[in-house]
């Protein structure tokens, strides 16, 4: 029987489409999905006839799998990928859902895959890996969660590149799909960016969408300091925390996001874009740190959801932002590790500021190595695995 095509642009209601979908997938049929970057062919991971028609849509790369592996969200990466390293975890928090695949390590005895029926493993898992990927396209990540569990993917070549239409797709899958869900042409007709892990270093094993040099910024430990105006204790936080991280790294301060630590401020009652203060200028120069370049911001969602760890100067500012980013518990915490606020130094003389700063250097001090290893042990969705 020929597969089924439904053109989303002129259905009445999406909710039914996907209601089609899921129950298709239940049956054990196949269904053709549109992506950011592609079109694939998903399948009912427990589902192993159905698993196998999707390996023969495919040829597997050397040394991957033949599927991969959708996931509902970055949270779930970690049931798959227990030891999934740090850069990986920095990475799913940010660009998921979105167009990039991660190939990560998924033999581990507790990992998930183990939990699947043993004809369908093959098709997961090659060399002990697995190939993860969030879709970001609204009807795929729909089906996902309406769907008890993750999807088995295929992500068929058409004169060896990927399918960007449903036509495509067809013409490649053929009566192998039960349903194809025709969404036009795909936002970004290119592959997907698919990275792995070697040697605690990001690779890019296909370059795609995501540049190379994005990625590595992506998945740079990102540590956001916090006060109220963003002109005197974060930015002296900010540049401080570079120094120090310079002097244990070997290289100038303005070159610690090189290796993979990216440091920025915000302010609760921030303007953007005043200067720090005078008091903060001066008393950083005393020690070879310029802020002569500064620019407040007020805080954003973007910078919250962004940063691997974010230290407010008193218990207040915690307490502010995590009623406005509840979802930030985790990864929010006092600069103090003895939970002492840091005095405001604004319109006080000089040894005021100079005062404050060594109070901040000596909360930096007491930090530092744990908040260079602080994300190793944290989920993408910022809380702790034990």
């Amino acid at each position: 029987m020929p597969p089924t095509v439904i053109d989303l642009r002129r259905a009445d209601d999406p909710r039914d489409v996907v209601h089609r979908a899921v129950q298709m997938l239940a049956e054990g049929r196949c269904v053709g999905f549109p992506t950011e970057t592609d079109y694939v062919v998903a399948a009912n991971v427990r589902d192993p006839a159905a698993v196998v028609r999707l390996t023969k849509l495919v040829e597997p790369r050397r040394g991957e799998p033949a599927l991969s592996l959708a996931l509902k969200s970055a949270d779930e990466a970690l049931d798959w990928a227990p030891h999934l390293p740090a850069p990986v975890r920095r990475l799913a928090r940010r660009c998921w859902p979105g167009p990039v695949v991660t190939l990560v390590r998924g033999d581990a005895p507790e990992a998930l895959v183990h939990r699947l029926p043993e004809a369908v493993r093959p098709a997961l898992l090659a060399d002990g890996r697995l190939r993860l990927r969030v879709p970001g396209h609204p009807m795929l990540a729909e089906s996902l969660r309406m769907h008890a569990g993750p999807l088995a993917l295929a992500e068929p070549l058409v004169d060896g590149r990927c399918a960007t239409t449903a036509a495509e797709l067809l013409s490649r899958a053929g009566d192998g799909v039960g349903l194809v869900i025709d969404d036009g042409g795909v936002r970004y007709p290119q592959e997907a960016t698919t990275i792995a892990v070697t040697d605690g270093s990001l690779e890019v094993v296909r370059p795609g969408i995501v540049a190379a040099d994005t990625l590595r910024r992506l998945s740079s430990l990102m540590v956001l300091f916090v006060c109220t105006g963003n002109t005197c204790r974060s930015p002296m936080a900010e540049a401080q925390f570079r120094q120090l991280v310079a002097e244990r790294l070997g290289c100038r301060a303005d070159e610690i996001e090189q290796h993979g630590i990216v440091a920025s401020s915000a302010g609760l009652a921030a303007w953007a874009g005043a200067p720090a203060s005078a008091g903060a200028l001066e008393a950083m120069a005393e020690i070879g740190a310029d802020l002569a370049g500064h620019e407040s911001q007020p805080i954003t969602d973007a910078l919250v959801r962004q940063a691997d760890v974010i230290l407010t100067m008193t218990g207040s500012h915690r307490t502010a932002l995590l009623a406005q980013f509840p979802e930030a518990g985790g990864r929010v915490e006092m600069l103090s590790p003895d939970r002492q606020d840091v005095s405001d130094p604004i319109g006080g003389p000089l040894p005021t500021y100079r005062a404050c700063a060594a109070q901040i250097r000596g909360h930096l001090l007491a930090r530092l190595a744990t908040l260079l290893d602080a994300p190793s042990g944290r989920d993408p969705g910022g809380k702790t695995r034990e």
